[in-house]
């Protein structure tokens, strides 16, 4: 059985540039449009540390709009999941610029108490923008999908409820960050884990729903829609051993493919899921939760995104959430209780 989860990294660039009406309310706004059309709902990643030091430093004043709507998406039945880029909260705005703090960039890298006072801060403020003091986010994604070393960070968010990742995209690799989700290959569709993301562990608190990949050659990344949307994460390091690091992630046989709903083509998309569906047919006994990202300022091509969405449909695969999917995966197989 097929599930669909669309996931959204709800943000505006990763250096601190860009507008919050252009990238993140009006894009998010119409794809919820396409969405309710549709009688479905994502699950709204948003980025909490750069949206709580806009709003102290009143950079920005659609930043009430942004509250408002995530406000909105909560009460309508969207999912608010967490989602971290710490580089933010010792950042400084001077100049009519922001200035990140990256070296923060990594949560999983951090002295234990510092993940912590991360960890109950970005919490605290998501709670603040549903306004209700009571929530717990079930779903976390890393900032730039960097959730290694995993156990200080996993042991953190745990504490405040956290159960389910969705950083992992099989096969990936970042030499800068070292960052190799190579051995999750090994993985099925989902797993529980415990102190690796990496590695299943029937005893784990966590689950592991991520990001499907497939593995491509390097050359099929290059289509027309993808290099012309160019990098939209933000600025690129100068520094040279960098960006033959970057180079190295690149120069593989196979590179993983994700399934990137703002990237990809409406032929790719149907292309993957067909794939996905063969599999499906020939062992539909298997539960397969399929994660698919976007980014609020990649949000281009919304017409993509309705096709697709009316592909789902004909095809009756459902559009679910990670409450949707925990629930049922916990009924079928009990997902421990985290001790602390």
């Amino acid at each position: 059985m097929i599930e669909c989860i669309f996931t959204l990294d709800y943000e505006i660039y990763g250096d601190g540039t860009g507008s919050l009406r252009e990238l993140v309310y009006e894009p998010t706004e119409h794809l919820r449009a396409i969405f309710e059309k549709w009688g479905a709902r994502f699950v709204n990643f948003v980025e909490v540390a750069e949206f709580e030091l806009i709003e102290s430093a009143g950079t920005d004043s659609a930043i009430g709009l942004v509250k408002q709507q995530v406000e909105a998406m909560h009460r309508a039945g969207y999912e608010i999941a967490l989602h971290i880029h710490p580089q933010w909260y010792n950042a400084r705005f001077d100049q009519g610029c922001w200035h990140l703090d990256y070296s923060e960039y990594n949560l999983c890298t951090l002295p234990q108490a510092r993940i912590a006072e991360i960890v109950d801060r970005s919490v605290d403020y998501l709670r603040h923008m549903v306004a209700d003091p009571q929530y717990t986010p079930l779903s976390f994604r890393a900032g730039n999908w960097l959730f290694q070393p995993t156990c200080n960070a996993a042991k953190e968010l745990s504490r405040k409820g956290l159960r389910i990742d969705s950083s992992v995209f099989k096969g990936g690799l970042q030499l800068n960050h070292h960052l190799d989700y190579r051995p999750a290959m090994k993985n099925g569709y989902y797993w529980p884990f415990s102190s690796d993301v990496n590695n299943s562990d029937p005893a784990g608190p966590w689950l592991e729903v991520p990001i499907h990949t497939e593995l491509v050659a390097p050359w099929n990344m290059a289509t027309s829609k993808r290099m012309g949307m160019g990098n939209s994460f933000g600025a690129t390091s100068t520094n040279l051993r960098k960006k033959f690091n970057r180079a190295l992630d690149f120069m593989r046989f196979r590179y993983p493919l994700k399934f990137d709903f703002c990237r990809m083509t409406l032929s790719e998309m149907t292309s993957m899921m067909e794939r996905v569906s063969a599999k499906d047919h020939r062992d539909p006994e298997t539960f397969r939760p399929i994660v698919a990202i976007g980014h609020s300022k990649d949000l281009n091509d919304l017409q993509a995104v309705d096709v697709f969405l009316s592909y789902l449909r004909d095809q009756r695969v459902p559009v679910a959430t990670f409450e949707n999917v925990f629930s049922k995966i916990k009924k079928a197989n009990p997902i421990p209780e985290p001790v602390f």
